[in-house]
């Protein structure tokens, strides 16, 4: 459930009294690109990161970008001040209001901005992931970018949490392993990590590219390699990663049994955790001078 108060534009709001328009053609038809930030102690988590990938998404889907990272940030921390955010996230959005021919003479910015904070969605400790052919374009100029039409994710999840599932493993159109609806994957074999490239289609996601610099450092070499279905039914340990997440070990995948919360995945998880913590502190250290 978000919390009360909003940002938008260039204003902090209730949420009752944030107006969004028919005419916002980006709206409408799901031009427009976000990111989900991690807020640990009240500080927005790696949100350099976020911000380095929305400017690329934006380059990408030709979106002005019309605000500075440094702005949103402040933005972003009255939502977390309003809401008295100490653990949960927020969505950063910027919609495209331009474009097509569905749109109202009203007035309004080109991009709308708008930022909004939430309590950290529950999950399994342990989950189980179903299968999806052509869940993911990997042809596409689009594919990797986090856009708002999101409509593929949440019916493919919606579909597979009807069969028992969790998460839904979506394949690209060559049937190779891309990530999930709003994870990144990873298996273990042979005492290395794989993961698939972002070549597959996968977005590049902010803890899987943490990750893959964390890892090596502690001994833990990662692979970014081409993977299919069945590379992940012989796995000796998978787990997925996400902003509101961090590492879950995985149980099953389309009724094929991994062992669970292996010694990589709980080794990972630590050190993650360490980075977060690390991070978080220097950066309250930093505000506080």
């Amino acid at each position: 459930m978000i919390h009360p108060f909003i940002f938008h534009n260039e204003s902090l709001l209730p949420v009752e009294k944030v107006r969004l328009s028919p005419g916002q053609a980006g709206l409408i038809c799901g031009w427009g690109i976000f990111t989900t930030v991690r807020i640990s102690r009240g500080e927005a988590f790696a949100y350099e990161r976020h911000w380095r990938r929305l400017e690329k998404d934006a380059s990408i889907t030709r979106l002005p970008m019309v605000y500075t990272g440094a702005k949103i940030r402040v933005h972003l921390h009255e939502v977390i001040r309003a809401n008295k955010v100490t653990e949960g996230c927020a969505r950063i959005y910027l919609v495209y209001n331009s474009v097509g021919f569905w749109q109202s003479n009203e007035q309004r910015p080109p991009v709308d901005l708008i930022i909004y904070s939430a309590g950290l969605p529950e999950h399994r400790e342990i989950v189980r992931l179903a299968i999806r052919a052509h869940g993911r374009h990997a042809a596409s100029p689009l594919a990797g970018v986090k856009t708002i039409s999101w409509l593929n994710n949440v019916w493919s999840i919606a579909e597979a949490n009807k069969e028992g599932f969790d998460e839904v493993v979506m394949l690209n159109e060559r049937g190779e392993v891309a990530e999930c609806t709003s994870a990144n994957i990873f298996a273990v074999k042979n005492g290395k990590i794989h993961t698939p490239p972002l070549s597959s289609g996968c977005l590049e996601g902010i803890t899987r590219g943490i990750l893959l610099e964390i890892a090596p450092e502690a001994g833990l070499p990662v692979v970014e390699q081409t993977l299919r279905p069945e590379d992940l039914y012989s796995a000796e340990e998978a787990f997925i990663t996400s902003t509101n997440r961090n590492l879950i070990s995985v149980g099953e995948i389309a009724g094929h049994s991994i062992s669970a919360r292996g010694p990589v995945c709980q080794r990972l998880l630590g050190l993650f955790d360490a980075y977060v913590s690390d991070y978080v502190t220097r950066r309250l250290a930093s505000a506080a001078r």
